[in-house]
């Protein structure tokens, strides 16, 4: 099959221009790949999320997002049988710093710089936890280097306290609408 750019080509699902390291809230929904995605994590028993081996170390890496990016306080979230959702809060401006100027006597002399950001952007924290929680469960099943995460994830920005509420209500209420849920399998 040849291939056809149209027919093969990934488009991003991500704002165009928008500046992903930017403080705000961001809802984010991560799919677990096919095959025996379907109860991966766990099972909902009685409207209730029983978390199996895989679905803690999910959970787990999850809550340590913020000892790896300084910028990233977390809010709701939620590990379903095939998925996750979360509400990912980065804090702060970015900084921009340059490269460090060289001494020349009592004057710097100027060097070139290429504006560096400090802050971590959603794609980046995102890919953490695929990376992190992959690298666990693989360890755990046996399996070095298969995918657990689809290659892709939805996100929303969080526009205000009302969208909020409902974003938090959505994901807490998640388990015991599993069997509505689009990803329900």
């Amino acid at each position: 099959m040849r291939y056809d750019p149209f027919r093969h080509n990934r488009r991003s699902i991500r704002l165009p221009g928008y500046d992903y390291t930017a403080a705000g809230s961001y809802f984010v929904t991560i799919n677990a790949v096919h095959g025996d995605a379907s109860v991966l994590f766990g099972t909902i028993i009685e409207g209730g999320m029983v978390l199996n081996e895989y679905g803690e170390i999910v959970r787990e890496c999850w809550q340590d997002l913020p000892s790896h990016y300084d910028n990233v306080v977390l809010d709701a979230f939620v590990v379903m049988p095939n998925h996750v959702h979360g509400i990912i809060v980065l804090v702060g401006e970015p900084d921009v710093v340059g490269e460090p100027q060289v001494g020349a006597g009592l004057k710097p002399a100027p060097t070139t710089s290429v504006p560096v950001r400090r802050c971590h952007g959603l794609p980046e924290i995102v890919r953490g936890l695929k990376t992190f929680s992959s690298r666990r469960i693989n360890v755990l099943r046996e399996t070095e280097g298969t995918r657990v995460w689809q290659r892709n994830y939805y996100e929303h920005i969080v526009g205000d306290e009302k969208d909020l509420a409902r974003i938090r209500a959505y994901i807490e209420d998640n388990p015991r609408n599993w069997e509505d849920d689009e990803y329900h399998v």
